[in-house]
């Protein structure tokens, strides 16, 4: 009876035990939203670190929750005792968490303490997508690209790839707008036409310095860039504020320069076929 009543203790210490670590962890996230996020919020300032802080204190909670639920069983109480003491923290994590779990972790900590991007930064990876980072955790980075999906890649195979952040330094942005014209279209036509349309697109922004302004630097440039093999291929800058007007800015004056040129007679080259059939298959 008493070996019983004795197992009944030991579940009922663990139970609470459990639903103690919940409740602590539901509290803990609750204060950090509640009261530090809203800080940083209100002051504009980065949520990086706070995200990546709120996923340690989490780990670490359930980390003790564990340790003091392992103590409560006599044949585990050594492990417990290991865990709560720190003693055998590293050499448990190193024993049971791969190589590849423990790179993730280490790779997450050095992209908060060095932050080539953050939370809301725009990025891309080796120009194969481009996607806003929604999350920063101990072993993953979540990015949501323009169709709403998330993609989940591991922090050691991020933090060693390359990445194009719009949101470093400066957030403005430069769009090259690249157009190839017939020969015998007016070439100085169709640079005026790609000036003015950039010029007069809302979107568009002033990007000259004060000295730019005093030397006479045009609002817009646009040069020819090359002599092609069919075309003369024209080039205008577009800068716009950051890089989400800056795709809409390109792709509005994509539309718009191709109907100038339509409307002034100024050709764009495309590559033309010649059939040629001989008489036996007229024959035939």
């Amino acid at each position: 009876m008493q070996k019983y009543f004795s197992e009944f203790k030991i579940e009922t210490t663990i139970a609470i035990i459990i639903v103690g670590t919940i409740f602590f962890s539901i509290l803990l996230n609750w204060f950090l939203k509640r009261f530090i996020k809203k800080s940083l919020i209100n002051h504009h300032r980065d949520l990086t670190g706070y995200l990546f802080l709120k996923h340690i204190l989490t780990a670490l909670v359930y980390a003790i929750g564990f340790a003091f639920a392992l103590v409560q069983i006599p044949e585990f109480k050594i492990v417990g005792h290991s865990l709560l003491a720190g003693a055998g923290v590293i050499s448990l994590i190193a024993g049971l968490a791969s190589q590849q779990a423990l790179s993730n972790i280490m790779s997450g900590i050095l992209i908060v303490v060095f932050k080539p991007f953050r939370i809301n930064d725009k990025i891309t990876l080796r120009g194969s997508f481009t996607g806003t980072v929604e999350d920063i955790n101990l072993r993953q980075v979540v990015i949501r690209d323009f169709e709403n999906n998330r993609i989940i890649i591991p922090n050691s195979v991020i933090s060693s790839d390359l990445i194009v952040n719009a949101h470093i330094g400066e957030e403005k942005c430069c769009k090259l707008i690249d157009i190839g014209i017939g020969y015998s279209s007016n070439i100085e036509r169709a640079l005026d036409i790609m000036k003015e349309e950039v010029g007069n697109h809302p979107l568009h922004i002033d990007n000259r310095t004060t000295e730019d302004i005093e030397n006479n630097v045009p609002l817009v440039i646009a040069r020819v860039t090359a002599l092609g093999d069919s075309d003369v291929n024209l080039r205008v800058w577009a800068w716009a504020k950051d890089s989400s007007d800056g795709y809409v800015l390109y792709c509005d004056l994509l539309q718009s320069i191709k109907n100038r040129f339509d409307n002034e007679g100024i050709e764009i080259p495309f590559p033309q076929r010649t059939i040629t059939y001989s008489k036996n298959n007229e024959n035939n």
